[in-house]
């Protein structure tokens, strides 16, 4: 049994193994290939792409989607050990993760971190309490990383530029008038780096870096793949003749937990907006982003209307790589 939690856990070779299946799914469609097989979703958080292009995939391959919203439509749920349930929580992940495994043949979660507290957040508490206590594999919907988006990421550019190793890729940090959750930024360095790109980090400051743990990862995945890892602070040299623009705003993590505080530290920085003369650095870049982005705030319309923007196109491929790897650990 394999989870899919997140990609670090999974050689080059394994993830485009799923990519290359993804690219046969999407010229192929329906195949039987979940029959008699159900995944059950839970979600703690909202969504538009995972929630629909799960649940039609997943049709699509003759599964059964479940769809769960702990606290809304199925219990509150608890993931601490050894405490008191006098609160909200009406039962246990221990329970919970064991009915699901006896039920369903893949339990899949999105829960975003709570904001309050990096060191208990980081952790990542609710999908790895489904990981300890069930037994079907787990799959990250998004929570501290999305590697769902990161395959949907790589197959999109690897359909634009064919192989990336070598590539230049700039993850940049964009303005965004709330701090947001640190997932896709992690998740970017991760894949990023490990197919063999040269990958540069742009923040407005050091107090934006990522958790010390993605970026030792991402300079890691670049040695062992001969490619540079480096951060950048400067917003010319970073988008100098770079193959790749990746956008995300993030919170940093020394305001985290203090949203005012992030908001005013934020709107010193509206300058970081993806705009055409940022792109006219490029090397004619492509532009992707995650979705949902807010125009003119995080990328102007003129950035997003290009034909260079490739973030549709990343989005509808989110359908077909969870349909690969939904069907490789299964």
């Amino acid at each position: 049994m394999k989870n899919f939690i997140t990609t670090q856990n999974w050689s080059r070779s394994e993830l485009q193994d799923i990519i290359d299946f993804a690219i046969e799914l999407k010229n192929k469609p329906y195949q039987p290939l979940l029959k008699n097989k159900s995944i059950a979703m839970l979600f703690f958080n909202p969504s538009l792409r995972t929630k629909t292009s799960f649940e039609v995939g997943i049709s699509e391959l003759s599964g059964t989607a479940i769809i769960l919203q702990p606290g809304k439509d199925a219990w509150p749920i608890e993931f601490e050990e050894n405490i008191v349930m006098d609160g909200n929580s009406e039962e246990h992940v221990k329970e919970v993760a064991q009915v699901l495994s006896s039920y369903c043949d893949c339990i899949a979660i999105r829960a975003f971190p709570q904001f309050m507290d990096w060191d208990h957040d980081r952790t990542d508490s609710v999908i790895n309490g489904f990981a300890k206590y069930a037994s079907v594999p787990v799959v990250n919907m998004e929570t501290i990383e999305h590697p769902c988006q990161e395959l949907a990421h790589i197959l999109t550019l690897q359909e634009h530029y064919g192989d990336l190793q070598g590539k230049d890729y700039l993850l940049t940090w964009t303005y965004h008038p709330k701090p947001l959750n640190t997932a896709v930024a992690n998740s970017s360095l991760l894949i990023a780096s490990k197919f063999g790109m040269n990958v540069k980090l742009l923040c407005p400051s050091e107090d934006y870096h990522l958790d010390d743990r993605y970026l030792k990862a991402a300079e890691k995945n670049c040695e062992s793949e001969g490619a540079s890892f480096d951060v950048s602070y400067d917003i010319d040299s970073a988008y100098s003749n770079v193959d790749i623009v990746y956008a995300k705003s993030w919170g940093c993590l020394s305001h985290y937990g203090k949203i005012d505080d992030q908001i005013a530290y934020n709107d010193q920085y509206k300058h970081f907006i993806v705009d055409e003369s940022k792109m006219n650095l490029t090397n004619n870049a492509v532009f992707s982003h995650c979705l949902p982005l807010r125009r003119n705030v995080k990328a102007t319309d003129g950035v997003m209307d290009s034909d260079y923007c490739i973030a549709v196109k990343e989005a509808a491929n989110r359908k077909h790589v969870q349909k690969s790897m939904l069907s490789k650990i299964l």
